[in-house]
């Protein structure tokens, strides 16, 4: 919602101070998307509110079903398009996987979204409603929201933290800033910034390799933030909010699965207690890649237990219907390339 436009037009109309608190409550905190339905306002009021604030941006197009998991398409106002998953767990929290951009720019090679291209960011409001749908679907606002979907949430930094602000406020929303996690494939300017913002966020980064050459081949930001300097900032990350930092690790077959790779990556973390490693395995999309089997995945996780790095093997929800880690996408009939 334009909350710098609605303040502007209840100012203008004379309206109490109190008359602003009333309608951020009720899209925030009630989920009312609708100003007809605020009948605390005035009909006048409500009727100019509906024809100059779009209290909600989104248009479900599709909504596909998988085990545990929900993927439903919105259309934005531009005629573009972004995917966004719900996960639900076994207990009772549920996550929200968010995407912060039409498209990627990054082009990491293992990534359905990378092969897109990038279209645009998302404004703060995009970002923000789709964590109000789904809170509202679910009846239920104790949610995770993860920065996991389409797109580099560090490459679109000022919405990013925007959303998050709005997602944060006790006056509204109330969402704990221990339940956001962003996913970043290693923005050294935005992590900096992030860790002077005092946020009890969670930040992860995605690594896939332990070496330049290879890790540059895979995700081509490497050469841009090099894996030397990126782990430099991981270091000072911690040091400065005494916080886990949390290393994505993609196991691809034959390329980063194998003995020399472990120990290159448990060289790279130097011991650092708060990195955590968490390994994902690669869920197929249209590439060369296949994911690393069974044995592999636990062979190279007992590595890295056996030498004290924190790891967990993450499960990987809705592949089954595109939805899991790196299969996100929308096709060229969903957006507006001009």
């Amino acid at each position: 919602m334009d909350i710098e436009k609605l303040k502007k037009i209840l100012e203008d109309r004379g309206e109490p101070k109190y008359r602003f608190s009333q309608i951020y409550k009720a899209v925030f905190f009630d989920l009312i998307f609708d100003f007809s339905q605020m009948t605390n306002l005035s009909k006048e009021l409500r009727e100019i509110l509906s024809k100059e604030i779009t209290p909600f941006s989104l248009k479900i197009k599709t909504i596909q079903k998988g085990k545990e998991v929900d993927k439903d398409l919105f259309e934005l106002e531009d005629g573009n398009c972004i995917e966004t998953v719900l996960m639900k767990h076994n207990y009772d929290r549920k996550t929200v996987c968010i995407s912060s951009q039409v498209g990627c720019p990054l082009g990491c090679k293992f990534c359905a979204t990378g092969k897109m291209g990038f279209i645009r960011n998302l404004d703060s409001q995009e970002i923000v409603d789709q964590v109000l749908f789904f809170a509202k679907e679910e009846k239920d606002k104790k949610l995770n929201v993860v920065f996991m979907g389409m797109g580099e949430p560090l490459l679109n930094y000022d919405n990013v933290l925007q959303a998050i602000r709005v997602l944060n406020d006790k006056n509204g929303f109330n969402l704990s800033i221990r339940s956001i996690s962003i996913s970043t494939a290693g923005i050294i300017p935005g992590i900096k910034k992030l860790m002077n913002e005092n946020l009890q966020l969670n930040l992860a980064i995605s690594l896939n390799s332990p070496n330049e050459k290879q890790r540059t081949e895979i995700m081509p930001v490497n050469q841009q933030y090099s894996l030397k300097e990126l782990m430099a900032v991981a270091k000072e990350y911690v040091k400065k909010t005494n916080k886990k930092l949390f290393f994505e690790y993609v196991l691809l077959d034959g390329i980063n699965d194998d003995l020399e790779s472990s120990k290159q990556l448990i060289k790279l973390l130097d011991k650092e207690p708060l990195f955590h490693i968490n390994l994902i395995r690669y869920n197929n999309t249209s590439t060369q890649f296949r994911s690393s089997s069974i044995k592999t995945i636990e062979k190279f996780k007992k590595e890295l237990e056996k030498n004290n790095i924190n790891v967990t093997l993450r499960y990987s929800f809705g592949k089954e219907i595109k939805a899991a880690c790196g299969q996100l996408s929308t096709t060229s009939n969903c957006f507006n390339v001009d």
